[in-house]
């Protein structure tokens, strides 16, 4: 900031009073109240403005650009006087055409150009502010609803919540308090706004720093995370100490830190296991409860075949393919489940629905996405010839979808029974649909 004015008056003292508490330069505030004041004499006197042109004020008249003559202001920075002149490009002699009785016009100016700097400088302020905390857990006020957004009290400022930032099927009641991380500050129509998350996977990272001293010291570290907002996360961690168990730190005692965690997110299941750098212990961990894998790596295409005995099946896979989706996510490797010789799933990690093993084609799947349709259980039986109800869905492309969703099931199909019917008796199998999100339980200790 430059060196404020001397302050001989009390308008200059009034001036670097306002400058100084608010962060604004007072040459700033000086030009925008000369920019101002010729707008204000062209509004309240457009037939003696009509009568020059305006060229811009430099602090040589013979820059200026000139037709005949120029109007230009001139502001004591001591006592607030000023004066509207005009300068004839000949005989570069000033005259003033400050009209009787725009004092008090000029001060109303002066007063609104003055709240309008404030304004600028504290939101500039507020956004730098929180652009240098991104990735900061805080806990914000839900004040409104925007249309879909959600506008919460985030302390000097107010944050959004875009829809994708939101936890599919959570309710968000006036006045309630919530977790949420700052996530990004993006250009919108109403200029920087300050984005918060929820389904941001940092939001984890920063809960499990709160509640887990080790994690804020650094003792545990988190690794990676694999997160389906809402239903569940998968988190990795390591020790840097030794005789330090990174998944007990973060379980906690009777489990009442990682309880501390889900009750922050609503219910959402966690899954803590231990980072190991060999890809065949991590995909193993990753797969977790399932046990006795036997895994075959590609490191060249980074995909891994894991053969799991019958009755691990479907805690290998998790209800709608869920447990092996966020662990191919977590590991980074495209992963195949296999009982026996019969391939049953496929996932990369990428899938975000249910609807996307059937690998339809992008249109499609959007057009399916948007209509609300995003499980299995939806397209099958009669549902399938209600999708021509859906706009952008016709004949052709319901046939495609049966062609993929019998695919699908003949090879799901031995396995996809028990899959099911293991889920209902494990408790570490979490349904994927956003209705369930918010009646979960939390068993994943």
């Amino acid at each position: 900031m430059s060196d404020p004015i001397m302050a001989r008056t009390e308008f200059a003292a009034a001036l670097n009073q306002i400058c100084t508490e608010r962060g604004i330069e007072p040459s700033a505030v000086l030009n925008s109240l000369k920019q101002a004041l010729l707008a204000a004499f062209r509004k309240d006197y457009p037939q003696i403005y009509a009568q020059y042109e305006i060229g811009e004020e430099t602090e040589s008249q013979e820059e200026l650009s000139p037709p005949q003559t120029s109007l230009s202001v001139v502001l004591d920075d001591q006592t607030g006087e000023f004066k509207i002149i005009t300068t004839d490009p000949k005989t570069k002699k000033d005259k003033d055409i400050t009209p009787p009785g725009f004092g008090r016009i000029a001060a109303q100016t002066a007063k609104q150009v003055i709240l309008q700097q404030v304004r600028e400088a504290e939101k500039s302020s507020i956004i730098d502010e929180y652009r240098s905390r991104l990735g900061e857990l805080i806990t914000a006020q839900v004040l409104r609803l925007d249309g879909k957004n959600v506008i919460l009290d985030i302390g000097r400022g107010q944050g959004v919540m875009p829809p994708e930032e939101q936890i599919r099927g959570e309710f968000y009641r006036l006045n309630s308090r919530i977790a949420v991380v700052i996530a990004d500050i993006r250009d919108t129509f109403r200029g920087e706004s300050v984005v918060v998350s929820r389904s941001d996977p940092r939001l984890v990272t920063q809960l499990f720093a709160r509640e887990v001293p080790e994690v804020g010291t650094g003792v545990v570290v988190i690794e990676k995370i694999a997160r389906d907002p809402g239903v569940r996360t998968k988190v990795a961690v390591k020790s840097t100490q030794e005789g330090v168990d990174p998944v007990g730190s973060c379980v906690g005692q009777k489990g009442v830190r990682v309880q501390a965690v889900i009750n922050e997110l609503n219910g959402e299941r966690v899954d803590i296991i231990q980072y190991s750098q060999d890809p065949q212990e991590f995909i193993s961990a990753a797969l977790s409860p399932a046990e006795n894998l036997q895994i075959t790596l590609n490191e060249t295409k980074k995909t891994a075949t894991v053969s799991v005995p019958e009755d691990q099946l479907s805690l290998a896979i998790g209800r709608s393919g869920q447990n092996v989706k966020l662990a191919a996510k977590l590991t980074g490797y495209k992963i195949k489940v296999q009982a026996g010789d019969k391939s049953t799933i496929q996932v990369t990690g990428n899938e975000e629905y249910e609807i996307d093993l059937l690998d339809l084609d992008t249109k499609t799947r959007n057009k399916l996405v948007e209509a609300g349709i995003v499980l299995l259980e939806q397209i099958m039986g009669d549902n399938l010839e209600r999708l021509k109800e859906v706009k952008g869905i016709g004949s052709k492309t319901i046939t495609e979808i049966k062609n993929k969703l019998a695919t699908y099931q003949q090879s799901d199909s031995p396995e996809g029974s028990q899959s099911d019917e293991g889920s209902s008796q494990s408790d570490t199998i979490d349904t994927s649909t956003p209705q369930d999100s918010s009646s979960m339980t939390n068993s994943s200790k």
